[in-house]
């Protein structure tokens, strides 16, 4: 019996990564399809029938972008496909505002870089893995992490030229 369940948990596990990936390729051609009509759009001078919100235009320019991207050149893309943002007083201001908000939201991530030149990039998903109990117990029996695990003040020393640098015993609880 539990190997019956076992095999509809595997044949699950492997349909919902499928069809997470199918539908990744999904959104990144509608994406892609999205820019396009609106470019397309501008450049015949036509008035959509359905006009973008800020918020859906970003989610379409970030989702297309599949890297990521600050909010300047998030906003600069808007321009590009012929987005108008005059409405707004501060453009930019508008952009790092829904930004923050799909961020919050799970819809895109935040990559904090040095510099501060933060960037954004489209949140995939997440793809579940199934831990059975052999991989559990494999991890368990990993004669290296435990031996980590169990380190005691020890000198580090990177593959650069820097000095080295002690590391703490830690407190067991």
């Amino acid at each position: 019996m539990n190997d019956d369940y076992r095999r509809a948990l595997e044949a699950a596990t492997r349909e919902y990564e499928e069809l997470g990936a199918k539908r990744r390729e999904i959104d990144g051609r509608l994406a892609q399809l999205s820019q396009s009509i609106a470019t397309l759009t501008r450049l015949l001078g036509f008035t959509p029938t359905v006009p973008f919100g800020l918020t859906d235009a970003i989610r379409m320019t970030v989702r297309g972008a599949g890297v990521p991207m600050t909010p300047v050149e998030v906003r600069d893309r808007l321009h590009a496909i012929g987005f108008d943002v005059s409405k707004y007083a501060n453009d930019l201001a508008a952009v790092h505002t829904i930004l923050k908000r799909l961020n919050e939201s799970g819809e895109i991530r935040f990559l904090a870089r040095p510099g501060g030149k933060h960037q954004y990039i489209w949140n995939a998903g997440v793809t579940p893995v199934v831990l059975t109990k052999d991989v559990i117990q494999h991890v368990r029996d990993n004669t290296m992490e435990r031996e980590a695990a169990q380190a005691t003040d020890i000198d580090v020393r990177p593959a650069s030229r820097a000095p080295a640098v002690k590391r703490r015993k830690r407190s067991r609880r």
